[in-house]
Formats: structure tokens, C-alpha cells, sequence
């Protein structure tokens, strides 16, 4: 049984509800006032055995350093119908981002663009584009058969997509994703400095582009 569900722990569900984003023990702490972030981390584990000992639609999941508040996979198409796809900039990069390197790790896409892709990466799976699936501490993660339709794509497969994004977009490919298998060579950023820039992969014109009708032939 899990263990009873007290006043701080209904103050991190409320807090990581609020965010809309992954967030970290610290995070949490420092949004509560509090200093021992010891009993932050309870909390978050009696959430954790709360939510999976009860029929609910919502999981409180682990990603990386961080805690997420989150649709159930099998629950994120019933919303489909009602999750505006608006994407700004930074989102719509970010997706491009994926669409061309999946399957692409997180935490390689957090090494390409910086600790937004966390936020981004929940945006665009509460959006039903794109999938995520638990590798180890991180997720991995593809673009889902709605991107396809969305943006007119008529194939499903991870290198027609490749190919859609540089003869019909522009998208240049700059850069490949780093390898989770090599070391990076790039040098650690300083405390507070901003993240190494992301390749280039969007060309001028691709957030119009982007934007076009769905297409009216299915997905392989």
C-alpha cells in the first residue's frame, strides 16, 4: 500500500501541476521555501507509489534528474482532438530537431539545444507529436504517425522524414547528433553559461513551411 499522502506532498503535485514541466528536487525545493530537500524527495516517492496504486490518467514520472507530471502514454491520443498544435520558435526547432536525428536520446537533445528541451519535449508529447520511451535514466524519443499527417508527410519511416525535411523544407542538416556512445568533445559549459548552440537545422522559411495542410494519403 502506498504510504498516506501528507500536506508537502500534495504541495509538490501542486507545484509540479502548475509548471507544465519536468522539474528538479532542487526546483521543487526552492519553489516551496524549503531547505531540506530531503523530505521533498519523500514526498515525491509517495507520489510516485500513490500514483501507481490508483486508476488515474496522470503519472508522475522520472526523467533524468527531474520529475514530471504527466499524461499516461495511452491517454495522450484521447486529447488529441483538443491540444492546439501552436508552436513557437523555440518548440517548433525543437521538434525539427527530433523529426531529423530520431531516434534521438534526450539527453543528446539537452546536450544540442540546452535544459529547455525538457519543456519542450513534454509540449510536443502532450501534442501527440512525438513518442517518448524510458532508455535507461533518459527517454528516447520519435516523431509519432500525427506529426506525419499533421505536416504532410506520407510516410511514417524515420529516413523519408530525414528526406521530406531537406528536399522540401530546406533543412540543412549542419552538424550530426552526438553519439551516446562516444564522449563528447565538446567542453563543459561554466556554471550559468548558456548552452552550447544546436545545429542549424532550420532554414530560413521553415516555420512557414511547417506549416501546411495536412495531407490526404496515409502513413506507411
Amino acid at each position: 500500500m502506498p504510504a498516506k499522502v501528507d500536506e508537502l506532498a500534495l504541495q509538490v503535485e501542486a507545484i509540479l501541476f502548475a509548471s507544465g514541466k519536468p522539474l528538479s528536487v532542487h526546483e521543487i525545493s526552492e519553489a516551496l521555501g524549503i531547505d531540506d530537500s530531503r523530505s521533498v524527495q519523500v514526498a515525491l516517492k509517495t507520489l510516485q507509489q500513490t500514483y501507481e496504486n490508483r486508476q488515474t490518467a496522470l503519472e508522475l514520472r522520472r526523467v533524468g534528474d527531474r520529475y514530471a507530471l504527466q499524461l499516461v502514454e495511452r491517454f495522450v491520443t484521447t486529447v488529441q482532438s483538443v491540444t492546439p498544435v501552436e508552436m513557437a520558435p523555440r518548440t517548433l526547432k525543437t521538434l525539427t530537431l527530433i523529426a531529423y536525428h530520431q531516434p534521438i536520446l534526450q539527453s543528446m537533445l539537452v546536450r544540442m539545444v540546452g535544459d529547455s528541451a525538457y519543456e519542450e519535449v513534454q509540449r510536443l508529447r502532450g501534442m501527440s507529436l512525438v513518442h517518448t520511451e524510458v532508455k535507461g535514466s533518459t527517454l528516447e524519443l520519435t516523431t509519432t504517425r500525427r506529426f506525419a499527417e499533421y505536416f504532410g508527410i506520407a510516410s511514417t519511416k524515420p529516413e523519408e522524414i530525414r528526406k521530406f525535411l531537406e528536399d522540401k523544407l530546406g533543412v540543412k542538416p549542419g552538424a550530426a547528433a552526438p553519439n551516446p556512445e562516444e564522449p563528447s568533445t565538446t567542453p563543459p559549459s561554466a556554471p550559468g553559461a548558456p548552452p552550447a548552440p544546436a545545429p542549424e537545422l532550420l532554414a530560413a522559411g521553415t516555420t512557414d513551411a511547417l506549416s501546411v495542410a495536412p495531407t490526404s494519403e496515409a502513413p506507411n
